[in-house]
């Protein structure tokens, strides 16, 4: 292949990563010195909070804005600019943002007590103050389209008095639509705030200490030594190391990122086509927002405004989660079979089992935030105490290390460990005397006090990291604020439900592209505050499950950043594969096959997302209904990537594609007889090619580049 890289050259060059929020680095001298201890201040700040949760949720959210203002302006002035004038102002606007935050502190009773349209000229003054600060940095971190849509919602609030026909409103004075923006827990400071405050803070947090810990090394040697060998196996080992990443982290392009500077030039040495190594980066990056534990924000933000215990979310999207990324490795699967493509040499790939051994340590908070989770925990309790624990593991390590007998480290480990989960017994107090005497421990030698750095360091980058996630919250709050005041969502509720009493497959269409649409412009998290707030009780008043039709609205988020025109995750990994972002956009829709039919046959088969049963769970029992519809939700996705690959065991004919489309999309749909049809023509399709493959299955060269 001519743009095929060097074997030695396996990584991308620097100049070629792109860069997603911020760039890298705190800025230099007292700056960047200032900008890093406000991000560390952040983090111990919101801990404090989630540990103790000793202060009103009033304060807690607008503090948690102010910090974001403040660090978010401090990191544009240190890294966005070379004038010092521009710096010292955007300094400027970062304390003005953070003064916010103090005022509601200070003020906290007596701005409770003037709620109602009683507040003074300089609360007015704050909320507006935060309200353009707001915007100010959402444009600056998140872009104009985000910055745009919500700019045209506030807008309605004021003039919406003179729109025409159903959309108009009966008028809101000036005061009147700050409080409720700026200062009521429906604005700036709604549910999604109090989500990325409470939850979603603590666990950005926690993947950047498991990423410093050395989790993602442990999961590309597994997916090294599990998939390595197999057919596409860089392609598989893509796959699978993102799967696992998206277990602690939910952040899709920041995914693609990260891991496409290795996996994508891993993917073309070994023979896929550009497109094709950006669409598998891609695709498999984005999914990690749908796979449990921790996945998306989304699914913290679903949580609290569905007011379902987290587990709920998490146990919705395991089925769909594993379709997905079965949809990918077999799509992988077929791609490598047509192209001739073997897996990598087996002899030089880590073995996967010793990989796990060597770092089973860093499964254990894992385990325990899982289990948190499902025996009832709060997200925000099962978060910290799984990324205390990790700190734990951290700051042990080097201690152990001065341990010399083997049989005394294992009984300083067994110690340290039943003094860390006696939280559960005794409370948050006695985990903390274990951290604080683990840190004075480690102050007293040098690799101790490395180890300390290191904790510093993702206290710091849990800040940073947080902040893209932080300001969109913030800044949908204006959205939600203008749905709640002035009830435009209910018009937009009552022309969904009018499509869908005589078409409901209509009315998913028409949410799918709104989903999409938006998705162009705006990132997974408000696009799925506003397209739920708008379209999920129109599908609920239609029947649809509650979670089955939040779900539906989050997937279609997710699929946003994968769909042409606008792909952000595939244009994000455009740089490393060298190749048009367009192309992959293409190449990541078809991997993604699944995440578009999953949600549509959750609306007909609730089971498929472990919802209620139907006609098959009353006759057979609802395990035999879960156990068919995955498989047959199997063989509709499976058909389907051969349908689009054109390939399974030989090239398959044009027919042989239409016949295997046809066969997936009558599995798809639940209308009487077209299961019965879909499995009788699939059988007849695969039962044929089979007959045909016969003698024929001779692979291609394999196009390696060599050593």
């Amino acid at each position: 292949m001519t743009d095929t890289p060097h074997p030695k050259n396996i990584l991308a060059p620097a100049d070629e990563v792109p860069t997603e929020g911020l760039p890298t680095g705190w800025g230099a001298g007292f700056w960047g010195t200032a900008a890093y201890s406000i991000a560390i201040a952040f983090s111990l700040f919101q801990l404090w909070t989630a540990a103790y949760g000793t202060l009103p949720s009033q304060v807690v959210r607008a503090m948690h804005v102010g910090f974001l203002l403040l660090l978010g302006f401090a990191l544009l002035g240190n890294l966005r600019t070379e004038s010092k004038v521009t710096r010292s102002i955007l300094w400027i606007l970062g304390v003005l943002g953070f003064l916010t935050g103090v005022y509601n502190w200070i003020f906290y009773r007596d701005l409770l007590m003037r709620a109602g349209g009683f507040h003074t000229t300089p609360d007015l003054i704050v909320g507006v103050v935060l309200i353009v600060l707001v915007f100010e940095g959402a444009r600056r971190l998140m872009g104009l389209p985000l910055t745009i849509i919500s700019g045209i919602f506030l807008a309605y609030c004021f003039f919406g008095q003179y729109m025409p026909g159903p959309f108009i409103h009966r008028g809101y004075d000036f005061a009147q639509i700050i409080e409720h923006i700026g200062f009521g827990t429906e604005g700036i400071y709604g549910t999604p705030i109090y989500v990325s405050a409470a939850y979603i803070f603590i666990f950005v947090v926690f993947a950047a200490f498991l990423e410093r810990a050395g989790m993602i090394a442990l999961f590309n040697d597994f997916a090294l030594g599990l998939v390595g060998g197999a057919r596409g196996g860089p392609a598989q080992v893509c796959v699978l190391s993102s799967a696992l990443m998206g277990t602690i982290s939910g952040s899709g392009v920041a995914n693609v990122v990260a891991s496409g500077q290795f996996t994508i030039p891993l993917m073309k040495r070994f023979g896929f086509r550009s497109e094709f190594a950006g669409g598998v980066e891609a695709t498999s990056s984005m999914g990690g927002q749908i796979m449990p534990p921790v996945m998306g924000a989304v699914a913290f933000i679903m949580a609290e405004t569905l007011n379902v215990p987290y587990a709920e979310i998490v146990k919705a999207a395991i089925i769909p989660a594993f379709l997905y990324f079965g949809v990918c490795f077999w799509t992988v699967h077929l791609e490598a079979g047509k192209a001739g493509l073997k897996g990598m040499n087996k002899s030089e790939l880590p073995n996967p089992w010793a990989a796990l051994r060597k770092h089973w340590p860093l499964v254990l908070p894992l385990a325990v935030l899982v289990y948190l989770l499902f025996a009832g925990y709060t997200p925000i309790f099962a978060g910290t105490m799984g990324l205390a624990l990790t700190v734990v593991l951290i700051l042990g390590t080097p201690i152990a290390a001065l341990i010399g007998p083997f049989a005394f480290r294992v009984v300083f480990w067994i110690a340290l460990g039943l003094a860390a989960a006696s939280f559960i017994r005794y409370g948050v107090d006695l985990l903390a005397i274990v951290l604080l005497a683990l840190i004075v421990g480690c102050l007293a030698f040098k690799g101790g006090r490395e180890t300390l750095l290191i904790c510093r360091e993702s206290l710091a980058e849990g800040a940073k990291n947080a902040l893209p996630v932080g300001i969109a919250c913030a800044i949908v709050g204006v959205v939600i604020g203008t749905l709640t005041l002035t009830g435009i969502a209910s018009t937009f509720i009552g022309a969904i439900i009018a499509i869908g009493r005589d078409n409901l497959f209509l009315s998913l269409v028409l949410t799918m592209i709104t989903c999409l649409v938006l998705g162009m412009g705006i990132p997974t998290i408000p696009n799925y505050i506003i397209t739920s707030s708008l379209a999920g009780p129109a599908l609920l008043e239609l029947g649809v499950p509650l979670v089955v039709s939040h779900m539906f609205v989050f997937y279609f988020g997710i699929m946003a950043d994968l769909t042409p025109p606008v792909a952000l995750a595939a244009f994000a990994a455009a740089p490393m594969a060298k190749t048009s972002g367009l192309k992959i956009a293409v190449q990541a829709t078809r991997l993604a096959v699944a995440g578009f039919v999953v949600p549509f046959m959750a609306v007909y088969t609730p089971s498929l997302m472990l919802q209620e049963g139907g006609a098959i769970a009353a006759a057979w029992g609802y395990p035999v209904e879960v156990l068919y519809v995955v498989f047959k939700a199997s063989l509709g996705v499976a058909l389907w990537g051969m349908a689009f690959v054109g390939f399974w065991l030989r090239p398959m004919a044009l027919w042989e594609r239409v016949t295997a489309f046809a066969a997936g999309l009558l599995l798809v749909l639940a209308l009487p007889w077209t299961d019965e049809l879909g499995f009788l023509l699939s059988a007849l399709l695969l039962g044929l090619h089979w007959y045909l493959a016969r003698g024929k299955r001779a692979e291609p060269p394999q196009k390696l580049v060599e050593e």
